[in-house]
């Protein structure tokens, strides 16, 4: 259950920050952006683990170098997670700023759900037929959603492509380190780097203004801390024990969401095309989901 809920939160998430993100973009750079709202789940995540911790009643007893290469571990997987992470946002962020429009960024970013299954072929990762049709219908949805007229690469598209590539080598980075590190405190560790990377190349490569910063805190607030620490959280703790692919295809989910939002909370009017892009994912997802009997081979 936790493998479908928790995605699938996430996604609503994510498709519903979209309206959030776009009151920050015209005000603060992508890196000022993404910055301020990791630090925000950073300390919002900290509030989290203190109570959990507080509330936690059989406490596992480490020896102290079990206890330092558990540490070890767990910063290692967030500076890895962090990395992935925060060179994935802002890719995203840069290529709308290059003139991607958000509809075909969106499309680009979820290609992660081709990418990931592909990649976990590397790792031996199989991935039985049905899910395999799950990825294709997914693609199709995505674009039905995202796409709007003819499609072509321009220049500012293959920053998001390379923020796909970074978002699959995220998702495939978690479902390493979630076998042995706890969740949220992965998931803390990650904003942590995360926010750090983006601090420096804000103070590198743009102009800094706090004031434009905090005229946007109300919306930097809802992204940080429900759109990533709690979203991201969520995508790690499902990332535990399931199968990656499955879950970028519920992840995907956020196109779908992103789209009823927008037609709820922007008043904006969905297309025929856009209501069977958000059926064709819905199939997809119970594809993804159903269990087929596997074929027993004659002794």
């Amino acid at each position: 259950m936790r493998q479908v809920v928790f995605p699938i939160l996430a996604a609503f998430i994510w498709g519903t920050a979209f309206v959030a993100q776009d009151m920050c973009a015209d005000s603060i750079g992508a890196f000022a952006f993404n910055a301020s709202r990791y630090f925000i789940a950073v300390l919002a995540l900290l509030v989290v683990i203190v109570i959990s911790d507080k509330l936690k009643k059989d406490k596992p007893v480490l020896s102290p170098a079990e206890k330092k290469a558990a540490n070890r571990q767990l910063w290692l997987g967030g500076l890895c997670c962090g990395a992935a992470l925060a060179m994935a946002s802002n890719f995203q962020q840069a290529g709308m700023v290059a003139g991607t429009d958000s509809g075909k960024a969106g499309f680009l970013t979820a290609l992660y759900v081709v990418l990931v299954p592909v990649c976990g072929l590397f790792f031996k990762r199989k991935v039985s037929l049905p899910v395999w049709i799950a990825v294709a219908l997914s693609v199709i949805a995505l674009y039905l959603l995202c796409i709007n007229g003819e499609f072509s690469l321009a220049p500012g598209d293959l920053l998001i492509l390379a923020c796909a590539v970074c978002f699959t080598i995220h998702i495939l980075v978690i479902d390493h380190f979630t076998a042995t590190v706890d969740g949220v405190k992965l998931s803390c560790l990650q904003f942590l780097f995360a926010a750090l990377i983006s601090t420096v190349c804000m103070f590198l490569f743009e102009d800094v203004d706090f004031a434009a910063i905090w005229g946007c805190i109300l919306p930097l607030l809802y992204v940080g801390i429900f759109s990533c620490g709690v979203g991201y959280t969520l995508q790690i703790l499902a990332q535990k024990g399931s199968n990656p692919t499955v879950v970028t295809i519920l992840l995907s989910l956020e196109s779908v969401f992103a789209v009823i939002a927008g037609a709820i909370i922007l008043k904006q009017q969905m297309s025929v095309r856009e209501y069977i892009g958000c059926a064709v994912m819905f199939a997809a997802v119970l594809l993804a989901q159903i269990d087929f009997p596997v074929k027993q081979k004659a002794e």
